[in-house]
């Protein structure tokens, strides 16, 4: 009798698991199994993943704001500061209204985290500069 219910639970979950596999097969859709995974510290995903489906991700801001550099630089990998970052993204950060703020880009993508006392206070995609 155990057995039976085990495996049906076991049976329901994978065809759920499946479900939502196929629904959201995207790597970049922010309801993506693995992106959500990630977000739980549960799976490890690219960076540049992560970045492209954090741009319809209404939740981001969370995945930022309040940690420090350290707790940043585990979730990411890859901070650089703008003047480390690619001539056209520390560019953009010259131009910008934030030019002179403590900041860091997620690796080489537009991504850039402004910090205040040593955490995250806001997340700004760079875009169109």
């Amino acid at each position: 009798m155990k057995a039976n219910v085990l495996v049906s639970l076991t049976l329901v979950a994978l065809v759920i698991l499946g479900g939502w596999v196929l629904v959201y097969p995207s790597p970049t859709d922010p309801k993506n199994i693995r992106y959500v995974l990630w977000k739980a510290g549960l799976y490890k995903l690219d960076v540049n993943v992560t970045t492209a489906a954090m741009v319809a991700d209404r939740n981001r801001d969370k995945l930022v704001l309040g940690k420090t550099e350290a707790e940043l630089r585990e979730k990411f990998g890859l901070l650089l500061e703008p003047d480390h970052a690619s001539p056209y993204l520390a560019d953009c950060f010259q131009k910008s209204s934030w030019k002179g703020n403590s900041a860091l880009f997620i690796g080489q993508t537009p991504w850039l985290i402004l910090l205040e006392n040593g955490k995250a206070k806001n997340l700004v995609l760079l875009k169109g500069c």
